[in-house]
């Protein structure tokens, strides 16, 4: 069975475009591989280097995944600063990662832009803590975002690197995690790009109903069809897009046939969406609510998940203290 590792970012609440976008999938994968997923806490302090609320955040978002239906006893569940040897092999691949390879990626040279007071050595040689968190496992497939490709493609050439230095084929060369059709793009409510928490666009997982009632109805719209079967602008399209989702095809089909006879109402649509969100939503925030003060089992999950991440970290790290040469006297 291959291996399958993906880090989950310990800040910021999911979002419905989360969901459809990599948790569906997630939910697939945990039964077809072998997958680890952990929740990278180490990586946030390279944009948030004194947390004010750093556990919270991890309680909080592993609430969420777990709520959605990542099982942890399929999947091995973890806490990234929980495999100390993570850190170990991240060392050791960074006394072969050259600055230059480091300054040239197209993600450091975001954050500098974005963080000119904060630019430190945990934001340069990010890729290779990633390529750590990845190779550690032996994986040979990460589920990654279209800004995390090159950091995924300085992987492969970290486990290549080592490869070849020590005149080994230890380390598999991993590759993008491909959902191609799977993959639905949930649009946000501003009327054109994705859902995203920096947008300000995005209806949270655990937005209570009155939230979503705002949110939606305050959703970008027009003026209204001229004409039947009016092709529709950007901002009416993601209304329908993010109905298609939690609606019933009944539901979609009628505010359709208004909309191509030019009858629609958008505060009726909106409405509706709104109700049906509410729907989807409820279930998934109550079991939010409900893991998340529920310390005994947070604990258990993440000590078994520890463990397991532990057991094939520790093995790699023996054997490539062995390949390198550190030997006991």
């Amino acid at each position: 069975m291959e291996t399958v590792v993906s880090g989950i970012r310990s800040t910021g609440n999911l979002h419905l475009g989360n969901y459809f976008g990599a948790v569906v999938n997630y939910l697939k994968m945990q039964h077809e591989y072998n997958c680890y997923f952990f929740i990278a806490d180490y990586h946030s302090l390279t944009t948030h280097p004194t947390p004010k609320n750093l556990h919270e955040n991890v309680r909080q978002i592993l609430s969420e995944y777990l709520a959605c239906g990542i099982d942890s006893g399929s999947a091995t569940v973890f806490l990234q600063s929980d495999v100390p040897e993570v850190t170990e092999l991240y060392l050791l691949l960074n006394m072969n990662a050259y600055i230059g390879e480091l300054t040239r990626t197209t993600s450091f040279k975001e954050k500098v832009r974005k963080q000119p007071d904060n630019v430190n050595a945990g934001l340069l040689t990010y890729p290779v803590l990633m390529a750590a968190d990845i190779i550690i496992h032996k994986a040979t497939k990460v589920p990654v975002g279209k800004d995390q490709e090159q950091n995924l493609e300085m992987t492969r050439r970290f486990a290549r690197r080592f490869n070849t230095l020590y005149g080994v084929d230890y380390f598999p060369e991993p590759t993008a995690f491909n959902f191609g059709k799977q993959l639905i793009k949930i649009p946000g409510l501003d009327g054109s790009g994705k859902m995203g928490k920096s947008e300000g666009n995005a209806l949270y997982l655990t937005d209570k109903p009155e939230v979503i009632r705002k949110k939606v109805m305050r959703a970008v719209t027009d003026s209204g069809p001229t004409k039947e079967n009016q092709e529709m602008s950007e901002p009416v399209q993601n209304l329908f897009t993010i109905m298609e989702v939690v609606s019933s095809p009944d539901t979609v089909r009628h505010f359709r046939d208004l909309y191509n006879r030019c009858e629609i109402r958008y505060g009726d649509l909106k409405k509706q969406l709104a109700e049906d969100i509410i729907v989807f939503t409820n279930p998934i925030r109550e079991k939010v609510e409900e893991i998340y003060n529920d310390n005994e089992y947070l604990r258990k999950v993440v000590r078994a998940g520890a463990e397991k991440a532990r057991e094939s970290a520790a093995k790699t790290i023996r054997e490539v203290r062995e390949i390198i040469g550190f030997k006991p006297f």
